[in-house]
């Protein structure tokens, strides 16, 4: 792997895991399946396409014994680090609302609740588009005394613990925004349901870089970013590094399908491994605000493929394929989903707002074409392929 860690390192020069281990009977197999997971991260994807390891890893978050509960400090609301027994980590985010609630029209985008089911149709919808740049994210039904309450040493997430009128065990925690009595999570008696992604690996052994998106909202009531009123603005970016060589504004094209798909608008920043440098995938981090309005098509999500008119083959041809009836974005995702244990995750609205977004995206493309030509607007980042490993080249200067 282009990506091992440093426990390999340590132990064998070469990195060779297949012939070494640190205890010396032990190979890769035998390894968590969290850390297997970590050891195949590369360049291009967080997982390869047919890894084993995804589908153990899910497995593994849903039925891990749970050691110990942290809350995740920063964030507007409550997330809960949990531990499992064989010390693999993953984010907790608790059901805040129910699959047929849409967020209201008056909400703005940065204080709409975030999804838990969001977070798992996300790692699904990132896996259709093959784009493989979501950690893995499980449903799990939590009790919240055994497995939260009494599995926690942070006194201050304990105190917020009460029973409510109804009978139920409730907690909100602390953090910016919906941390208080109005806004508890409350279970059933104390069943809850949230999503489970899979934690990274340690920024000690893997450092991220952050990047503010350049397409990023104002996060302001009444402020416009530059790009909402200046529809030249790609031309601006595309000659600013990172955006100037190489596969970022591609990338950056892909994640913003993605988001319009899923609906959301809250993509301020973005991160990618240091180790890799500019030539490396975006992780496609915090996707619990997708998924509020199957009734609304955001369409000023789609505005960086809009201004800039340019997106990688490899994604042209798979959102083609998706539109085909055989091939339905909305068939694959609910055939994908119900395979997780909190199913239904989407309801069948949501399902169809994405093959109607679908539709609108290769539309836009269709229009790109017709102004720009083909080869101008398509980048072939198939060219040259060897077996299904593309060869990403740099973008065409115009």
């Amino acid at each position: 792997s282009e990506f091992c860690s440093e426990i390999w390192v340590r132990t064998n020069g070469e990195g060779n895991m297949d012939e070494f281990s640190p205890t010396g009977d032990l190979v890769a197999e035998s390894y968590p399946n969290w850390l297997r997971f970590h050891i195949g991260i590369n360049r291009y994807e967080l997982y390869s396409r047919h890894n084993p390891v995804i589908d153990a890893l899910l497995k593994d978050l849903v039925t891990q014994r749970i050691t110990s509960v942290a809350m995740k400090s920063g964030g507007t609301q409550l997330k809960l680090i949990m531990t499992f027994q064989n010390y693999g980590q993953a984010l907790f985010k608790p059901m805040k609302q129910t699959r047929e609630q849409e967020t209201p029209p008056d909400f703005f985008y940065f204080s709409d609740f975030e999804r838990h089911n969001a977070e798992i149709a996300a790692f699904h919808l990132d896996k259709i588009l093959d784009f493989r740049r979501v950690p893995p994210v499980a449903g799990r039904l939590v009790n919240m005394t055994k497995e939260i309450r009494d599995a926690t040493r942070d006194k201050k997430l304990w105190r917020t613990f009460f029973i409510s009128p109804a009978n139920n065990v409730c907690f909100y925690g602390e953090c910016s925004y919906y941390c208080s009595t109005e806004h508890a999570l409350c279970g059933k008696p104390d069943q809850i349901e949230g999503s489970l992604a899979a934690f990274l690996p340690d920024l000690a052994l893997a450092k991220r870089k952050t990047w503010r998106n350049p397409w990023r909202r104002s996060y302001h009531k009444r402020k416009k970013a530059e790009w909402e009123v200046d529809p030249d603005y790609c031309e601006e970016v595309k000659q600013t590094p990172p955006y100037d060589s190489g596969t970022r504004l591609l990338d950056i094209m892909d994640m913003t399908i993605f988001d319009f798909l899923m609906g959301n608008m809250d993509r301020h920043h973005y991160e990618t491994f240091e180790k890799f440098g500019n030539e490396t995938f975006i992780i496609h981090l915090d996707n619990g605000r997708g998924f509020g309005k199957h009734s609304h098509d955001e369409i000023s999500i789609l505005v960086p493929l809009i201004q800039c008119c340019r997106v990688k083959k490899s994604t042209h041809l798979r959102l083609q394929l998706l539109a085909k009836e055989e091939y339905k974005l909305s068939t694959l995702m609910a055939e994908s989903l119900v395979r997780d244990r909190l199913t239904p995750i989407l309801i069948q609205p949501h399902l169809d707002a994405m093959d109607r977004r679908l539709r609108q995206v290769l539309n836009v493309v269709s229009e790109c074409i017709d102004k720009e030509g083909y080869s101008f607007v398509v980048e072939d980042d198939l060219h040259g392929v060897k077996g299904t490993e593309p060869v990403h080249s740099g973008p065409r200067q115009r």
